[in-house]
């Protein structure tokens, strides 16, 4: 191979989506020579769907991302056109925080960061083949070594992380026609699947879409419901002021539905439709219907809900989020137009779906190094996942491993207690999927203990250890745990009397009044009461902290009990992940273990007990025969 000094990394990252710069972040800062390839540098960091980040779930894998040291949480803040909290009405597990981003800033900011960054090349071209070393190493494995690009050029790298989103040998599809293209019309990546096919990787084909983009001064805004943003912002990071944000100047949402209109135009062009008529092949995600899908599926609603949200502060483009189609262009102007106020929508992009190729991530270590593939890790899409957030938090842990195998030290992982990210991974390496995976709240078994205002005191003590999280702001995470106790404390032992005016202030919010002398802290315990309507009977009340911290304290105060017993359970599930299992274990010479379980635990090689527990078909029984086992 020809190989010059100034083409030799230690971690190669094909892909400049959100998986990749993550990847490439992460390694680069890390100390170690990094490069990252994109097909077009125009595409950093794109959002070829929805431009927005975080929502129901994702917005936890924000809050983690920037605990251990990642970028995509500042850059939101920074392009931020709208900020909601979701689901702030039900407790605080499922609140998630969800911005409406400016994409051309967000592509740009992305890109100027990966340019500013040092031990870090950015290069356009794309990867055809990647270069495997013939040579047996001691576990019998292939090692990835480089990669080749269409033009010829050869680079090698100790390790190299697959992050080709949506980009492998996919198609837009748009009624009857079916273009060779990535997202946007931009060039996809035509060569790479079939040389990892012809390495011995399982792939798939998944398929996803988005919706039209119509002009602004088409839209009749005088008949729509308006979504304000909230009053007030919540930034993802800590280290990001939001600056001249406030309610009054974010960018409004606006709302219409679909009706009768719109779903006879539907029904009537289904066989249209190439997800009806048997042209698209790939798998589509569940939680991300297309209009017909909806239409369909939920046959007794009158109604659907279309939000219209800005791509940007320098475009007219409007986003019609809910009305995701693949039909043909001429349907898809039937179906905008028969929506109140947006009878003469001008369409500026086209709705499309598009299918790809993913790897099957059953063949990924928690890692997401390739079990059978020596230095080369899987991030984002290209695991099978759907979403800027989730492959974002991929492309991390991926690039935090290969600068750490670069280097020589052990591997990092995250456990499915610790976080929405080891969730995420677990779920994909035990468990694989069938369709776009998505993170929601509800995957989790301790949402309660993983919520995203904790982020930071569960994660950031590893972003520290990696390197990725200074010393100043661990610091200042340090400061606010210890207020937040301090405040714990005061609340604990303030004693509330039972005076005509605290009873007043209790029965005119609802509340029980009191007979006997009561703490503060059970006060704040009953679920009508917060701090806000106590204020008046807590005049002590420290002025010089933060607001934040008031919350923050209220929700160990309120969920205290809770948590401990979830955190009970988070033991228990920790020592189950603490019972490793050899790597050469032969599981056919195990008594007691049924067939089918010795075949998926020889093709799934779980790493521990508990991972083996969650493989789909390993019943309780096979664990305990297992651990049996495992003591003799």
């Amino acid at each position: 191979m020809n190989i010059t000094n100034t083409n030799i990394y230690d971690v190669a990252i094909i892909g400049g989506g959100h998986a990749g710069i993550e990847a490439a972040l992460a390694s680069a800062r890390m100390g170690v020579k990094s490069i990252i390839f994109t097909l077009a540098l125009d595409t950093v960091g794109n959002m070829p769907c929805n431009p927005s980040i975080g929502g129901t779930g994702k917005g936890h894998l924000v809050f983690e991302i920037d605990a251990l040291g990642g970028e995509m949480a500042k850059i939101a803040d920074k392009t931020m056109l709208q900020c909601r909290m979701l689901n702030s009405s039900k407790g605080p597990a499922v609140h998630s925080l969800r911005f409406q981003s400016d994409r051309k800033k967000y592509h740009a900011l992305m890109k100027a960061t990966l340019e500013n960054q040092k031990s870090l090349d950015i290069y356009q071209a794309e990867i055809i083949e990647i270069i495997f070393d013939c040579e047996k190493n001691p576990d019998n494995k292939k090692r990835a070594v480089g990669v080749k690009t269409r033009t010829g050029e050869i680079f090698h790298a100790k390790n190299i992380i697959v992050a080709c989103g949506t980009y492998l040998e996919s198609n837009i599809i748009i009624g009857d026609a079916s273009i060779e293209s990535g997202a946007d019309n931009m060039a996809r990546s035509s060569y790479l699947s079939e040389n990892l096919r012809q390495n011995g990787i399982e792939m798939m084909r998944f398929k996803t879409g988005t919706p039209a983009r119509v002009h602004s001064d088409s839209i009749d805004y005088s008949v729509l419901e308006i979504q304000y943003g909230d009053e007030k912002i919540t930034n993802f990071s800590d280290e990001t002021a939001i600056l001249n944000k406030t309610n009054e100047n974010q960018r409004v949402c606006h709302i219409t539905y679909t009706n009768e209109e719109t779903h006879r135009i539907i029904r009537e062009n289904l066989h249209r439709s190439p997800m009806y008529s048997g042209q698209i092949k790939g798998t589509g995600a569940r939680y991300c219907p297309s209009i017909e899908d909806k239409v369909v599926r939920f046959a007794d609603k009158e109604r659907h809900q279309i939000f219209i949200e800005p791509m940007g502060d320098d475009t007219k483009e409007m986003y019609l989020q809910g009305l995701s189609t693949s039909m043909p262009i001429e349907i898809q102007r039937k179906i905008i137009n028969s929506m109140r106020g947006l009878e003469n929508a001008k369409i500026m992009r086209p709705a499309y779906a598009i299918e790809y190729d993913c790897c099957d991530p059953l063949q990924l270590r928690r890692s997401l190094e390739f079990k059978n593939i020596e230095n080369l890790f899987g991030a984002g899409q290209f695991n099978g996942t759907s979403g800027y957030e989730e492959a974002a938090a991929q492309g991390l842990i991926a690039g935090i491993n290969a600068a750490l195998k670069s280097q020589g030290k052990p591997e990092f992982t995250l456990d499915r207690a610790s976080s929405y990210i080891g969730m995420l991974i677990d779920d994909l390496v035990t468990k694989g999927t069938k369709e776009p995976y998505r993170v929601m709240t509800s995957r989790t078994e301790y949402r309660l203990s993983l919520r995203q205002d904790n982020a930071d005191e569960r994660l950031m003590r590893y972003g520290l250890e990696l390197g990725l999280v200074s010393h100043e702001r661990y610091s200042k995470l340090q400061t606010k745990l210890e207020l937040i106790e301090k405040e714990m404390e005061r609340v604990k032992n303030k004693t509330v009397y039972p005076t005509e005016e605290t009873n007043k202030i209790l029965k005119n919010n609802n509340s029980s009044e009191i007979s006997v002398a009561i703490k503060l802290m059970d006060l704040l315990k009953r679920p009508e009461l917060n701090y806000d309507n106590l204020k008046a009977i807590d005049p002590d009340r420290p002025s010089e902290i933060p607001e934040n911290i008031f919350g923050l304290a209220m929700i160990r105060i309120r969920y205290g009990g809770y948590i401990i017993r979830e955190q009970a359970e988070i033991a228990r599930h920790k020592k189950l992940e603490g019972r490793k299992i050899p790597k050469d274990l032969d599981y056919s010479s195990l008594k007691g273990l049924r067939i089918e379980a010795v075949q998926k635990l020889e093709k799934m090689r779980p790493e521990n007990i508990g991972e083996a527990s969650r493989i789909s078909g390993i019943s309780p029984a096979d664990i305990t025969a297992l651990l049996i086992n495992l003591d003799r």
